[in-house]
């Protein structure tokens, strides 16, 4: 059995799988994943009929080699996929895919392997996969992946024009195996400098060169004339983008710069040569077929691999590898630096640290100047809860990120001290500011324009959370009474001292306000009120009186909020999450404040909403901004960035952060001292 890419399927026949090796033993990741595909790693002499596990074609191999060839067992050889991790493994990081080859090795020309097998005769003609394989480049050029992925995307490299020679570690199994040797490095680089007289050679070196893991072909003593070594960790994607010409012997940059357009000239003999895409100084006879760049990704990335993802432990499609890097990725690129964190209540601290200071410890100040200098020092970024700004701190000359709760944030409220599962960061505003730009705004206009493919994650995102009945808090509230017939309006009331109504609203800014400006516009309606569940804790300011709610045809107070978006025809707010929820939903909505998702054709607004949100993003764009671009989502199992996926089946199943013993009392204390809120908050 196969699974949806070409794995073996979870739930199927697991076979004994003997190795030699003592990785498949140590590596937990690796084990995982070969059991998931239906294997038994055992020790032992295997049978006829048994198979042999082999690492690719590493120094251990031949002793699995021999025991297959005595006992007649079959091999599977297991490789990384060409998408792995945020470091090389001898980093120490675990691959979140692997090539399972039972025919060979995929870099291995001296004979066919599994992926050289689909590259000549599977039909590779389904539209569907297709589709995917190109919406898979899209996007890992977009999110600027590779194989390994601990670079800066914005970090610099040479000034264009200039020809791209790639240098690989001495010793790969790659290159032997792949028909080459050392000398044809150097017989690379002549061919190089001769075939472009005059022009700039940039020789890219390994990442686990480096790193300091293993030497590569060429060093800075090659550096000379027109050639330059770049051995800074940058982004492949941007490096092709300035080359006219790629140059490598077996590098899997070699692959990747066929996807990002190249035609580049091959010195080896590696997977992706002698498809017509590539020039080959030594072709392999037996590959005659002419293949698209779709095709070619296609077989290498969707059908060949067996991907794996760690939050669901699970094997997946490539689109959930992707996920899963990308927010590992874009986690470590923002955090590499470390930050000075300042206006962070104590309760906050914790949660805050293990979210942002897993590459680097956040360290904590009080004082806005001594933050200042203590980042300029240290070459830290800026970090403030983003309602503790302060004109000291926006007028510094360093950039600050404000940080915030993000809006798929937990089981359990914030003001009851229950760790966030998603935060927002923002370095040039705040997402309830409308007075200013932010992050978030030109993420939704941006989104306004992203392709149908790079959506559909987003429409399954709703479609999950919608179907799972999930909101922001998740309280898991008292069923609904009986509510009056007619046309449901429902009114969401606020947390008043809430910066989003400070921000963002204009005449209307008080429930009490609200509720009048309602029943005004539609007094044939029923107006069904929700008090903000802070606020009914008492925990919060915003409570109305019973005289102050008259306009109300009910007050429905602990109510499941989900529940009552289903039950309404329309949703009447000032700045409400509660607005975007209803949007997700399908549910109309009138805005009397300027809340993020006011502005952009998707509401009506009576209320100031900024000129400047031009762009007519629809409601599944909206939400690629808001869940998917926009917040940071860590893992409460595993304690890692995560995916907003990851996060919704927590939710769902349960698996989500509580407060600590000290958080768990000092929530208690602030019912009796809701007066001091601005101690805790």
């Amino acid at each position: 059995m196969t699974g949806a890419d070409g794995g073996a399927a979870e739930g199927s026949a697991r076979r004994p799988l003997y190795v030699f090796n003592g990785g498949f033993l140590t590596q937990r990741r690796v084990r995982r994943i070969l059991s998931l595909a239906g294997w038994d790693i055992r020790i032992g002499k295997p049978g006829p009929e048994d198979w042999v596990g082999v690492w690719g074609k590493s120094p251990t191999s031949p002793r699995g080699e021999a025991v297959a060839a005595r006992t007649e067992a079959r091999m599977l050889r297991v490789e990384d996929a060409y998408l792995r991790s945020l470091h090389p493994g001898r980093a120490g990081d675990p691959p979140i895919g692997l090539h399972l080859d039972r025919t060979g090795v995929h870099f291995d020309s001296a004979g066919p392997s599994d992926l050289e097998t689909l590259l000549a005769t599977h039909p590779l003609d389904d539209t569907a996969l297709l589709d995917r394989a190109r919406a898979a480049v899209d996007w890992l050029k977009a999110a600027q992946l590779s194989k390994y992925n601990a670079f800066d995307p914005d970090a610099p490299v040479p000034t264009a024009p200039y020809v791209l020679v790639i240098d690989q570690t001495r010793g790969d199994a790659s290159i032997a195996h792949g028909g080459a040797t050392a000398a044809t490095f150097r017989e690379m680089l002549v061919f190089a400098q001769e075939e472009n007289p005059g022009a700039k050679i940039v020789i890219k070196t390994h990442p686990e060169t480096q790193s300091g893991h293993r030497q590569g072909h060429f060093g800075p003593d090659d550096a000379s004339g027109q050639i330059t070594v770049l051995s800074d960790p940058v982004s492949p994607w941007t490096l092709f983008e300035g080359a006219t010409a790629v140059y490598t012997v077996s590098s899997q940059l070699g692959f990747e710069a066929i996807l990002a357009g190249h035609k580049p000239r091959v010195f080896g003999q590696p997977f992706y040569a002698g498809w017509g895409l590539t020039q080959d100084e030594t072709p392999v006879a037996r590959r005659q077929r002419s293949l698209t760049r779709a095709q070619l990704f296609a077989a290498a990335m969707l059908l060949y691999p067996t991907w794996y993802d760690p939050f669901g432990d699970r094997l997946c499609r490539l689109e959930d590898a992707i996920a899963v890097l990308e927010a590992q990725a874009c986690a470590w690129r923002a955090d590499r630096h470390g930050y000075v964190a300042v206006g962070m209540r104590l309760w906050k601290r914790g949660p805050l640290q293990q979210v942002f200071g897993r590459v680097r410890k956040l360290k904590f100040q009080d004082d806005p100047a001594r933050a200042r200098a203590t980042a300029a020092a240290e070459e830290r970024r800026l970090m403030v809860w983003a309602g503790k700004e302060t004109d000291a701190l926006s007028d510094a000359s360093q950039p600050l990120i404000r940080v915030e709760d993000g809006f798929l944030r937990s089981r359990g409220l914030g003001a009851e001290l229950i760790p966030p599962m998603s935060l927002v960061t923002d370095d040039l505003g705040i997402y309830y500011d409308p007075t200013r730009e932010s992050r978030l705004e030109r993420l939704i206009a941006e989104a306004a324009l992203l392709p149908p493919a790079r959506l559909r994650r987003a429409e399954a995102l709703i479609a999950r959370l919608t179907g799972a009945r999930l909101s922001k808090y998740n309280l898991g509230r008292r069923e609904l009474p009986d509510l009056p017939q007619g046309h449901r309006i429902l009114v969401p009331g606020q947390v008043e001292d809430d910066a989003s109504i400070r921000k963002g609203c204009g005449e209307v800014r008080t429930n009490h306000a609200l509720l009048s400006a309602v029943r005004a516009a539609n007094p044939a309606a029923v107006v069904l009120y929700k008090p903000h569940p802070d606020v009914e804790a008492g925990l919060r300011d915003g409570r109305l009186s019973p005289d102050e709610t008259a306009e109300a045809d009910m007050v429905l107070t602990q109510a499941d909020p989900v529940a009552l978006i289903e039950a309404c025809d329309e949703v009447w707010t000032m700045t409400s999450l509660l607005g975007f929820e209803a949007l997700l939903r399908g549910v109309p909505v009138t805005c009397l404040g300027a809340p993020f998702y006011a502005g952009w054709g998707l509401t009506q607004d009576l209320g100031p909403v900024p000129d400047r949100r031009t762009a007519r993003p629809n409601r599944v764009a909206l939400a690629h901004a808001a869940l998917i671009a926009y917040p940071r989502y860590n893992d409460p199992v595993t304690g890692g960035a995560c995916p907003p996926e990851a996060i919704v089946e927590r939710l769902i199943a349960g698996n989500v952060p509580r407060p600590g013993r000290f958080n768990r009392t000092l929530a208690k204390l602030q019912g009796l001292f809701a007066s001091y809120a601005y101690l805790w908050r």
